[in-house]
């Protein structure tokens, strides 16, 4: 079992950051990969940044450059700095544990319950 909890959303305004935090408790070594996705109003889910056990990091071509994922282990922590937020960053953010094999990230059952990041003036 694992347990994901997102925190850190909010509403802020076009060119502000914000950084995500999600709480990692339980078998979470199981897994080779975190991962952040999130899902704008209307929209399909997409995935946003992975980072892997080793450190790889990988990230949607609409936040390269401005996002930054990055994970504390001794704390079970993983963040999503997210800076120069557009409006189109708008969406709901869900931090979750998953598989990164070689061309793709997979993300298993566990999702947190997300958080809301509101980009708007």
């Amino acid at each position: 079992q694992v347990q994901l909890v997102e925190s850190g959303g909010g509403l802020v305004q076009p060119g502000g950051s914000l950084r995500l935090s999600c709480a990692a408790s339980g078998s979470i070594f199981s897994f080779n990969a975190m991962g952040w996705y999130r899902q704008p109003p209307g929209k399909e889910r997409e995935l946003v940044a992975v980072i892997t056990l080793g450190g790889t990091v990988n990230y949607a071509d609409s936040v390269k450059g401005r996002f930054t994922i990055s994970r504390d282990f001794a704390k079970h922590m993983v963040y999503l700095q997210m800076n120069s937020l557009k409006a189109e960053d708008t969406a709901v953010y869900y931090c979750t544990a998953g598989t990164q094999g070689r061309t793709s990230y997979r993300p298993s059952d566990y999702w947190g319950q997300g958080t809301q990041v509101t980009v708007s003036s």
